[in-house]
């Protein structure tokens, strides 16, 4: 992986100031952002949400996934930790990309969960590789984390990578009924650790 020239810029939010870079892998053309809030002191332990890309969720607000709350949630802990680190990468749809979390969508609506629904479209059930945002976290000096997250797969995924994952934070949204389906197949099929459902 070679890493382009990393951009970056103020970037206030509602939730507070951080300091937004872009991140693109020269020899894939995949690119990823990362919103650091405060210092990042190497060798401390570094509150970091990896957050994939679902523009539905995240821009539409669908009430499909609890992404957008969970996007929300993160930066909101970020802000106010201190110091921390949402890395944003662009891997929709557990990485099928856009219009095929769309065809899923579609044979969700004539009842297949999503698994089944990416499993039917010749998918595994989540493809999303942890290679860039490892890569993004090395940069910014985070190699201990204390991981935002509900999945062991993003666990792995990072420390795989060489990233020590020192702390596993339940990011748990409150399910609604339209979610609630969505968040079971979560934890019954996919292994996701929910305490809510």
């Amino acid at each position: 992986m070679r890493l382009g020239k990393v951009p970056q810029a103020k970037l206030p939010t509602r939730f507070g100031e951080f300091t937004i870079y872009g991140f693109r892998d020269e020899d894939t053309g995949e690119e990823a952002v990362a919103l650091v809030s405060g210092q990042i002191s190497p060798g401390s332990s570094i509150l970091v949400r990896i957050h994939s890309q679902c523009l539905t969720g995240d821009v539409f607000a669908s009430e499909r996934c609890d992404c957008r709350d969970q996007l929300h949630t993160a930066l909101g802990l970020i802000a106010r930790s201190g110091s921390g680190i949402l890395v944003y990468q662009q891997q929709e749809g557990r990485g099928i990309g856009l219009i095929n979390k769309i065809r899923a969508y579609e044979l969700q609506d004539q009842g297949l969960d999503t698994v089944a629904a990416n499993e039917h479209l010749g998918f595994e059930a989540d493809q999303r590789q942890y290679q860039l945002p490892a890569e993004v976290l090395k940069y910014l000096g985070a190699l201990q984390v204390r991981l935002l997250s509900n999945n062991p797969d993003k666990v792995r995924g990072l420390e795989s990578e060489g990233i020590r994952v020192e702390e596993r934070i339940p990011l748990e949204i409150p399910p609604k009924s339209s979610t609630r389906d969505y968040l079971e197949v979560k934890k019954r099929r996919m292994g996701h650790l929910l305490s809510s459902v």
